[in-house]
């Protein structure tokens, strides 16, 4: 069974290169002699399983004029600003509680390690979250190069039935989980020319989000700390650096820990904040799931209202001139 999983993600990586159309490796699966009747039967509900994909991602396809200060990604409205994610919660129904609680639109899972239906036995996502309801953004979480993102993103988009949306991540550090950008930038030059709608994961400099956007990137996702490291925005002047310069939207990812952190994001102007280990890992994921929703919301109000300067000296509430002597 494991060699039939094997072969069908290989096929599968066939299929997303052209190199031979599904029917053709249907018609192997059913007229081969080289599988077990159980190796077949897997191969087969693979394939079944790419034709009868749920319709995907019904969510609005362009900006409305009926959400007030949406978020617009690759041309798509969105009320929320608060993406999650989908690991590290304890089941599904959790993960589906706390995304419901957050108010999330936009919800991204590991295509290396998410099950979408290809595994019938086992508990699917998309039975908790159904995609007539939410945007998927499928990750390459777990790759390290960029040719596991690239083959990781087209598999994604034959599972989702022509997907386009992914968030980009190649790893570079095993303790830090820091991206490796030299690889992130390769492949994300080839996923855009590709016609992936590309949410890339990466430090947070300045001069490396405006090559991103350069290239032709939907979204840059600066880090803020480590990923899952709970510490916040490290350096909030670079952040801000890219913000005060982006044409396109920034969203934080990574590191924030507690809904101050998230509100810090908004008021700081980005446009968004991706979080997944703050909520799961909460002793409440679904309160924090809330909070994280309300922090999200009060730091974009206070953005929009546009804070007082900061001064070394106090000033009175009250005015001094016609005081009563």
């Amino acid at each position: 069974m494991r060699r039939a999983g094997l072969l069908c993600e290989a096929w599968t990586a066939e299929l997303s290169n052209g190199v031979r159309s599904r029917s053709e490796r249907l018609r192997d699966v059913e007229g081969s002699s080289g599988q077990t009747s159980a190796e077949r039967t897997a191969l087969q509900s693979c394939f079944v399983f790419r034709r009868t994909m749920h319709p995907m991602n019904a969510l609005p396809q362009t900006a409305s004029p009926d959400i007030p200060d949406p978020l617009v990604i690759a041309g798509r409205a969105y009320r929320s600003r608060l993406l999650t994610g989908t690991g590290k919660y304890k089941d599904l129904d959790e993960t589906r509680r706390a995304t419901e609680a957050a108010g999330s639109e936009i919800i991204t899972f590991a295509v290396r390690r998410m099950n979408l239906g290809q595994n019938p036995g086992e508990p699917n996502l998309l039975d908790a979250l159904p995609p007539d309801r939410y945007t998927l953004l499928p990750n390459t979480a777990g790759c390290h190069t960029a040719d596991e993102c690239l083959r990781t993103c087209r598999l994604a988009r034959e599972l989702l039935d022509g997907h386009a949306l992914v968030k980009l991540e190649t790893i570079g550090d095993q303790k830090t989980l820091f991206p490796d950008i030299i690889e992130t930038l390769a492949a994300a030059e080839v996923l855009v020319k590709d016609g992936f709608d590309v949410m890339v994961y990466t430090t947070d400099d300045p001069l490396i989000a405006r090559r991103f956007e350069e290239m032709g990137c939907a979204a840059v996702m600066p880090l803020a700390a480590p990923i899952g490291s709970g510490l916040g925005i490290q350096n909030r002047y670079t952040i801000m650096e890219i913000v005060e310069n982006a044409k396109i939207p920034v969203i934080v990812d990574a590191g924030v820990g507690t809904a101050s952190d998230a509100a810090l994001a908004m008021e700081l102007g980005c446009d968004g904040v991706l979080m997944n280990t703050a909520i799961a890992h909460a002793k409440d994921p679904v309160l924090m799931a809330h909070a994280m929703k309300c922090a999200i919301e009060a730091g974009r109000a206070a953005f929009r209202a546009g804070r007082i300067p900061r001064k070394r000296y106090a000033s009175a509430s009250s005015p001094v001139d016609g005081m009563i002597a």
